[in-house]
């Protein structure tokens, strides 16, 4: 009788199925994977287990572990303060999981405003995006980002998945490095659209975050608001 073939260790296993959502486009640069809890309730095995697949994922590159924040599809650098130094978390500090989902996109006008943001002509198009961010199926914060459409073309085709590390696309895709943004944090009361998403009432007290985000040579690419709710959501930015 001939030997039966040896079964692959369960770890292995989860590594195949993480790496299979990958290659297959499921998961892409910048997407969040499932939790540790997550995968070994999908797969039926330990999150020992599924937390020893993950590290060599990590350690051959194919993930990056952002403390508190989970882990997410690599092969970019995400080395880049971008991605390092700015953590969301609930509202006693404590970093979390945001998810993120696209909620519109489309190609606009820009307001002379918008223009003057982004330091654009008065013919340049923009690309409007809106995602919102949960945490356990809540929403916590909503973004209201504008990019100049030149520098990302094709971004507003709704079949084109935007990962949850935005930036993450624009690196992979559209080749255009993320150098450097500026941010400032005030408090503000939410406006109706942000009520509508965050399930408050208009007016509640909201976090608000203002970021104008730059590519090489100094050229503004993205002007974002993201507003957070007060009590759920916080925003700390590490400075080295």
């Amino acid at each position: 009788m001939g030997r039966g073939r040896t079964a692959k260790p369960l770890y292995q296993v989860v590594e195949d199925h993480i790496r299979g959502l990958i290659d297959s486009g499921t998961l892409v640069p910048g997407d969040l994977i499932p939790s540790e809890p997550q995968l070994a309730r999908q797969l039926d095995v330990s999150q020992g287990t599924v937390k020893k697949a993950i590290d060599n994922l990590v350690w051959e590159r194919r993930l990056y572990r952002h403390q508190g924040k989970g882990t997410y599809v690599s092969n970019i650098d995400f080395n880049n303060s971008l991605f390092r130094f700015t953590t969301y978390g609930d509202a006693d500090g404590i970093p979390t999981r945001i998810h993120k989902e696209t909620t519109a996109r489309h190609i606009e006008q820009a307001s002379n405003a918008l223009r003057a943001k982004l330091q654009v002509s008065a013919d340049t198009q923009v690309l409007y995006i809106e995602r919102v961010g949960y945490v356990d199926d809540q929403p916590v914060m909503v973004e209201y980002s504008h990019w100049r459409a030149d520098i990302v073309p094709g971004l507003e085709d709704e079949a084109l998945h935007i990962p949850d590390l935005l930036y993450a696309l624009i690196v992979e895709k559209f080749h255009v490095p993320v150098v450097r943004a500026e941010e400032t944090l005030t408090a503000g009361a939410a406006d109706k659209q942000t009520a509508r998403h965050l399930e408050i009432s208009p007016g509640t007290p909201v976090l608000v975050l203002n970021r104008t985000t730059y590519t090489r040579d100094n050229q503004i690419i993205e002007v974002r608001t993201s507003k957070g709710r007060a009590d759920r959501f916080s925003y700390k930015t590490e400075i080295r």
